[in-house]
Formats: structure tokens, sequence, C-alpha cells
């Protein structure tokens, strides 16, 4: 490897470790936001979820660790990733506009019990606004998980978990390690609660 390469990743590596210690200022919003999800799956909600891109990746992936497992033994828990249904996305896509993807899922699904949760790196992605404008309305728990960009999305969603990095690499890797923390916190409440398989 050459000595500008080698440079190169160590800067991205250390800038990942920066990020991820400044992260610790968001461990509060991280806990309310799995607080607010133990109390919302405890009363029979559901968790909704839903991105673009690398987003929706994450969205899967939150997913996926409730309905799965985290690391224990437990009783699979109702989430939904949004994306995750071709025929609808691209009905609603086509039909409406892709803006109106999300936002019509959750005014069709979401119930005052349920959270929703979206992922925009920007946090201006017009379909992940409206997703959690539509969550607001039916009174659902709107989460966002976003950036240092995306302050007013933050600002219009109930919770939210700001990532303080502008460089979607950066903000992509701390929103997967927030979703961690959360399926870690949900995880124990639900093997210790006798919500066990």
């Amino acid at each position: 490897m050459t000595t500008s390469l080698h440079g190169l990743l160590d800067g991205q590596l250390d800038r990942h470790s920066e990020v991820a210690e400044a992260m610790r200022a968001q461990l509060p919003q991280v806990q309310a936001v799995a607080d607010e999800l133990i109390q919302r799956l405890g009363r029979g909600g559901v968790l909704y979820t839903f991105g673009n891109g690398g987003s929706a990746a994450d969205a899967q992936h939150l997913a996926g660790e409730l309905i799965g497992r985290y690391l224990r033994e437990r009783r699979p828990l109702p989430a939904v990733a949004l994306i995750g249904d071709a025929a609808v996305v691209s009905c609603i896509a086509n039909d409406y506009t892709y803006d109106e993807v999300f936002a019509r899922q959750v005014s069709a699904l979401a119930r005052p019990q349920d959270m929703v949760i979206g992922f925009s790196t920007s946090g201006t992605s017009p379909g992940v606004v409206k997703g959690l404008a539509a969550a607001r309305a039916a009174g659902a728990c709107s989460v966002a998980f976003t950036s240092i960009r995306g302050k007013d999305l933050a600002a219009a969603a109930h919770l939210a978990v700001v990532v303080p990095a502008e460089e979607t690499a950066r903000i992509q890797e701390m929103h997967v390690l927030a979703l961690h923390l959360v399926s870690e916190l949900v995880d124990r409440w639900a093997s210790n609660h006798g919500e066990h398989a």
C-alpha cells in the first residue's frame, strides 16, 4: 500500500473515531428513543421505519434486529421497514410521486401507539420529511435519525438522534451504531420481561 493511500485510510479511521466519540452527547437521545419504543411495544405498538438508499438499508437493519433478535432469545417484536415491498413502493411512486411513498404507507398503517423512525443523512429528503409528518398526523411517535444538516427534520420529530457530522459515510456509520444501541436496550427489555420466543 502506498504511503499516501495509507494516510488517506488512517484519516478516514481517525474521522470515524472522532465522530463516534462525539456521539456520546447523543446517548440521552438514543436512550429516549429506546425507552419510548419499549413503552410502545409493551402496549402492542408496531415500529415502522424507512429511508432512501443507505438509509433504507439502515431501516431494514433495525427492523431485522427487532423481528429476529439482537443478542438474546426472545419473541419477535413487530417492526416493518416500509421500503421492503417493491410493489407498494412502485405503485405509490407511479400513481403519486416518490415523495409520497412513505407518507401514504404511514397514513395507512400507523396508529397512536406506534413509533415511526425515518432515517435521512441529509435531513432534507422530501419523502422522509413527509413520512414523519404523516406519523405526527396519525398520533404516532415520530423519530428522526439524521445529521447536523437535518436540524429542521429533527425539530419536526418528537425525538431525534442527530449525528454531529456532515459526511454521509460517517453519518451512516453512526446511524448503525445508534440503531445497535437501541436494539441492545430493546432486546434486554424483551428478554427480561417474559418476551421469550
